[in-house]
C-alpha cells in the first residue's frame, strides 16, 4: 500500500501563480511526484481561484486542472465520502468542505495532506497527517 500525498487547493493555485511560495510547492511536488492524488473537489477549487481571482484565464486554467489530472491519480467523491467527512466536521471541527479534503485524503491512503489552511501537524484518525509546507 502506498503512503499517498494529497495537496490542498491553495497549493496547487501556488504553484501556477507567481509567488514566493511556488518554489516550495515545486520542490513538494517534484518529492511526492509518484504517490500525489487529488480529489475532484480540489480540481474544481482550483479552477475556481484561479478564474475567480483572474490568476488565469478560463481556457488556462482548465489546461492546468486537465495537467494535474493527468499527471495524478483523482480521487472521486462518493456519498461515503461525504458521510466520512459529516463524520470529521463533528469530530475535528473543522469546515465541512475541509472535512471532504481529508475524508478523500483518508478513504486513498492519505498519509499527508499539505495545506496551510488547517492545523499543522494534526494527525486524523491516527493515520494522516497535516502540515503546513510554509511553517519553518
Amino acid at each position: 500500500m502506498r503512503d499517498n500525498v494529497f495537496f490542498d487547493s491553495n497549493l496547487w493555485v501556488y504553484l501556477y501563480s507567481d509567488t514566493n511560495k511556488c518554489s516550495i510547492v515545486i520542490d513538494l511536488s517534484n518529492k511526492h511526484f509518484d504517490n500525489i492524488v487529488i480529489s475532484t473537489q480540489v480540481l474544481g477549487e482550483c479552477f475556481n481561484v484561479l478564474t475567480r481571482k483572474k490568476i488565469k484565464t478560463s481556457e488556462l486554467a482548465q489546461e492546468i486542472i486537465e495537467d494535474i489530472a493527468s499527471a495524478s491519480d483523482v480521487a472521486g467523491i462518493d456519498k461515503q465520502s461525504v458521510i466520512k467527512a459529516i463524520k470529521i466536521h463533528t469530530s475535528y471541527k473543522y469546515s465541512y468542505y475541509d472535512s471532504l479534503i481529508i475524508a478523500s485524503a483518508l478513504e486513498n491512503n492519505g498519509a499527508i495532506l499539505y495545506t496551510e489552511d488547517m492545523h499543522n501537524q494534526q494527525v486524523i484518525e491516527g493515520s494522516l497527517k497535516i502540515v503546513n509546507p510554509f511553517v519553518s
